[in-house]
């Protein structure tokens, strides 16, 4: 069998993403709204809300992967935003409709985590990548999310 042709892409988060954030955020401030708790618990939790919608949203614009790819020999290297390129494992996948999820494990950052969408990626590098998760084995099974 011949080995799998290199994979590579640009990345950056995606937009969908960051819309749902604000509005599962804005759901939760309508909820806090409507409730029958005492005002100064509204406004408690209501910050509460703002704050964390606000650093999940600074985590997303400050990722660190610009770029990734898959070669040949199974090996995946990540291209950081400073231009270093790091090593890194496969250590879990999901495909979620026209969803790719990889989490990327490296030496030197951790755990990195890819959400490839119809909007910051492209229809083939997606249907290229899932053809390709699916052709690992089961004795060299990832952990699935």
């Amino acid at each position: 069998m011949t080995s799998a042709p290199a994979i590579g892409f640009e990345y950056r988060p995606s937009r969908w993403l960051r819309r749902t954030l604000v509005l599962v955020a804005a759901l939760a401030l309508l909820a806090v709204a409507l409730s029958a708790l005492p005002m100064w618990l509204k406004l408690l939790l209501a910050v509460l809300v703002l704050l964390a919608t606000w650093h999940a949203l600074r985590r997303l614009a400050a990722g660190p992967v610009v770029a990734a790819g898959w070669g040949a020999d199974d090996a995946w290297t990540l291209r950081m935003r400073n231009h270093d390129d790091m090593a890194a494992t496969l250590a879990s996948s999901r495909v979620l409709g026209a969803f790719v999820l990889l989490r990327l494990r490296t030496a030197e950052r951790g755990m990195q985590v890819l959400l490839l969408a119809p909007d910051n990626s492209d229809a083939d590098i997606r249907r290229r990548l899932r053809m390709r998760l699916a052709t690992i084995q089961p004795g060299e099974a990832l952990p699935r999310l």
